[in-house]
């Protein structure tokens, strides 16, 4: 019986073929030739296939050998060598081998083609062809093809345009012979037209649920208050009265003359005394209400405005707290300078600890006072003295935004839409000579000088003798009659 012995068929072809060693061929013990890569020992094993297997390793000759002895090893010189004994049938040649899949990268070696061990070598694939370059067509466009097919700068009809392909890619498609250049771009600014008009409309801008229901609440709350003002100590309705004009003067001395418009510079105790006047308002923070100011003067009566008054009288009242902010009045508020805000370190104090101060001065002291002093009941100094006092100063803040906005007369710029509202200066202190505020924000009274009603600016002037303020600024009296008779509507 024949014992079998595989030899390793990257095992030199040329030893093979010269016969020498002791793994060459030879003669059989009948003196016939053996194949020259089998010893006496071996025979040759049934062909099979496994990509490459036994029945190519066996052979080592034609197209096996010269892969295995020109491009696996580097031996041998890939001419078939001699067959078996003489008569003997020769073995058929196994299939050929598929070509070689194109998968681009180097091989183990590092480089493209080089040998695997040393049964076979990977071939180098050749380069994919690369995409017609489209010049300086966007990413989505090259990606997409132009309007379909194989074209892929746009030149055929199997492929839906780019359109199709979702929102995602709007706007970034360049100009192809299917649609006009900018078409894609279209439909987004479209969109965003339309978000705008809607926006403008109220439509576009979210509802504030909660402060829709916490505004509900309050206003509801100072109806219950005035059925219990006939049974108040009288010294309450004064303490409640007393309280309304320190929450104006926090928020007409404090948030908008000085910190908003800088008409005129204060000292530290009174910047002190306006910032708790202004918690007691519970208005926003003064950053925050001095921001929102400054943009209702930059862009006043437009979309950037944070209470526009062209929306209406009720969107200028209280219907701007119902609704996010418009998004012109965000992207257009970040452009202006807001550093000098922060700059003050009673600003920075009240804006970090606002939420305590506003419980302590909106709600707890003038609920306090009255109890404690002459034995008011907390029902009725809490209604009375936070809950009413409170909704009306917000309301009175808001006709500044509204009907000061819409109803009066116009006797220094006509083509503006803040009016003169005697009304509106009666309840607020002095903030109702509006068409003149407008006209010239920095002047410190916000009207022009005389017998007008203007407790805002008496108080000014008051803490001006107490040495507490400096620097008041002011319109000339012959700008102030330029203006008039240039831009007035001659009211005045």
């Amino acid at each position: 019986m024949r014992r079998f012995e595989w030899i390793p068929p990257c095992f030199s072809l040329q030893r093979l073929a010269a016969g020498g060693g002791g793994s060459t061929g030879g003669t059989q013990r009948d003196g016939s030739a053996t194949e020259p890569h089998l010893s006496a020992k071996t025979a040759p094993l049934p062909p099979r296939w496994d990509g490459v297997k036994s029945s190519r390793r066996a052979r080592g000759s034609g197209v096996g050998g010269e892969r295995c002895g020109q491009q696996r090893c580097g031996q041998g010189s890939g001419a078939a060598l001699p067959r078996g004994r003489a008569g003997r049938r020769p073995r058929a040649e196994p299939e050929p081998l598929p070509e070689p899949l194109p998968e681009p990268g180097p091989g183990r070696g590092g480089r493209p083609g080089a040998t695997i061990g040393c049964r076979y070598a990977v071939p180098a694939a050749a380069p994919r062809p690369s995409p017609p370059r489209c010049g300086a067509q966007p990413a989505a466009r090259r990606l997409h093809g132009g309007g379909g097919g194989s074209n892929r700068c746009g030149g055929g009809a199997s492929r839906p345009p780019v359109a199709a392909v979702g929102p995602r890619y709007a706007g970034a498609a360049a100009a192809s012979p299917q649609r006009p250049a900018g078409a894609m771009a279209a439909p987004r600014r479209a969109a965003g037209s339309e978000a705008g008009s809607a926006g403008t409309a109220g439509g576009g801008q979210a509802i504030v649920w909660r402060n829709v229901v916490l505004m509900g609440l309050l206003h509801l709350g100072a109806v219950y208050a005035l059925s219990l003002v006939p049974r108040a100590h009288i010294l309450t309705l004064l303490w409640a009265y007393f309280c309304f004009l320190l929450t104006a003067l926090g928020v007409t001395a404090g948030a908008h003359r000085l910190w908003s418009h800088r008409s005129y510079k204060a000292k530290l105790p009174l910047r002190i005394f306006l910032a708790a006047a202004n918690s007691m308002a519970f208005q926003n923070d003064i950053y925050e209400w001095s921001r929102d100011h400054r943009v209702h003067h930059k862009y006043s009566e437009t979309d950037a405005d944070p209470h526009n008054a062209r929306r209406g009288f009720f969107f200028s009242h209280i219907g701007w707290l119902f609704v996010r902010k418009h998004r012109d009045v965000i992207e257009k508020g970040r452009k202006l300078d807001f550093t000098d805000l922060l700059d003050d370190p009673v600003v920075r104090f009240q804006r970090k600890y606002y939420k305590s101060s506003v419980v302590l001065m909106c709600f707890v002291i003038p609920t306090f006072v009255p109890w404690y002093l002459w034995g008011e009941s907390l029902w009725n100094a809490y209604f009375l003295a936070s809950i009413l006092r409170y909704t009306i100063s917000l309301n009175v803040t808001w006709l500044v935004n509204s009907a000061a906005h819409m109803y009066g007369n116009r006797p220094y710029d006509k083509n503006i839409n803040p009016r003169q509202n005697t009304l509106v200066t009666l309840g607020a202190i002095g903030e109702g000579f509006h068409n003149y505020h407008h006209t010239f924000p920095f002047d410190y009274s916000a009207s022009e000088l005389g017998l007008k009603f203007n407790p805002t600016t008496w108080f000014i002037d008051f803490m001006f003798w107490l040495g507490l303020v400096t620097d008041r600024k002011q319109a000339p009296k012959e700008m102030i009659q330029a203006r008039k008779e240039r831009t007035g509507d001659g009211s005045a």
